[in-house]
């Protein structure tokens, strides 16, 4: 019965992508104004400037080495998130790859049979898992206050396991190559405006998808969000702030367990609009309470074009990591 239950794809939380949607930690349904609105909120493609695109590369990593001070491999996970995305009022387009390697170490009896390669003196289970993600997103406003959106997506799949001995490592893990498979899925998002308030609200994977057979198979769970932002464009040396909240409806599966978010951050821009400053607070309310930190910037390195960057720590380990992007808006 173990081996034909779908277990929940794991490292595909909403802050899995978007690093100024992290730098503010993880506060963004509501804001959602740049071509990264096709993964944080597909109704915020008609909110945003009349042409942005976005590429995106992250990585979390937890422990930040793979072998303890005596040289024995420990349980340890990265996930490398990575993201190109336009959009255009009521029109987005995207492109979300997310890899997930594991290793976990095993107890000389256990494992016969589960992993793709059975070596033996096995000490080591390899996992790999990745998505990747194609969306046609688009937005339609009901009247001057209201504007729902959706995502249209293609889901590849794949997740392969493999035993291997003490020097398997998270690069061969993320070596690994299963076949995986395709399945139509859909995201849905509204956003209202009123005034400076904005209110908004997504729900990612709306057909829940599974992939694969056996051991291998998994599934990506209905994820909800909501969040409510302040935003505006004050006089003097700040040309414009978000004060945003989010929080998650629903759990979410990852390495580290069972997450739920409640999130909160800010974002400023100033020096007409050359420089802005982002930080951000999260928690997991599942189980002990676990806190994260996030601080993120954007420079404006010639005019419409931004390089942006966010650093994320705290107790909360599925949330730990860094982000980089290259932002285009007009």
């Amino acid at each position: 019965m173990l081996l034909v239950c779908a277990t929940p794809a794991r490292a595909q939380i909403y802050e899995s992508v978007g690093t100024r949607a992290q730098g503010m930690g993880g506060a963004f349904v509501a804001v959602s104004d740049d071509a990264t609105a096709t993964w944080w909120n597909p109704a915020g493609v008609a909110k945003g400037a009349y042409a942005n695109g976005v590429i995106d590369y992250g990585q979390m990593q937890q422990p930040r080495s793979e072998h303890d001070a005596n040289g024995q491999p420990v349980a340890a996970w990265r996930t490398r998130p990575r993201g190109i995305a336009v959009a255009f009022p009521a029109l987005g387009l995207s492109y979300y790859r997310l890899s997930l390697s594991e290793i976990q170490p095993i107890s000389p009896t256990a494992g016969g049979g589960v992993g793709r390669e059975d070596q033996g003196t096995a000490s080591l289970r390899l996992r790999a898992l990745v998505l990747n993600e194609f969306g046609a997103t688009v937005g339609q406003s009901i009247g001057n206050y209201l504007v729902i959106g959706s995502t249209l997506k293609l889901v590849h799949g794949s997740n392969v396991s493999a035993l291997a001995g003490n020097n398997g490592s998270l690069d061969a893990a993320e070596a690994l190559v299963g076949s995986g498979e395709t399945h139509a899925d859909l995201d849905l998002g509204v956003l209202a405006t009123l005034g400076h308030l904005r209110l908004g609200a997504t729900v990612k994977n709306v057909r829940a998808p599974e992939f694969g057979i056996g051991v291998d198979r998994m599934a990506l769970r209905r994820q909800g969000r909501a969040g409510v932002a302040l935003v505006g464009q004050p006089q003097g040396a700040v040309q414009s702030i978000a004060l945003a909240f989010d929080a998650d409806l629903t759990k979410t599966m990852t390495v580290v367990g069972e997450e739920r978010h409640l999130a909160g951050g800010v974002e400023a821009f100033m020096l007409k609009n050359h420089l802005g400053l982002r930080a951000g607070l999260s928690g997991n309310t599942v189980g002990a309470a676990r806190v994260s930190p996030s601080v993120g910037a954007s420079l404006g390195v010639r005019s419409a074009l931004y390089l942006e960057g966010q650093l994320t720590g705290g107790d909360d380990r599925a949330r730990h990591g860094w982000g980089i992007d290259l932002r285009l808006t007009f």
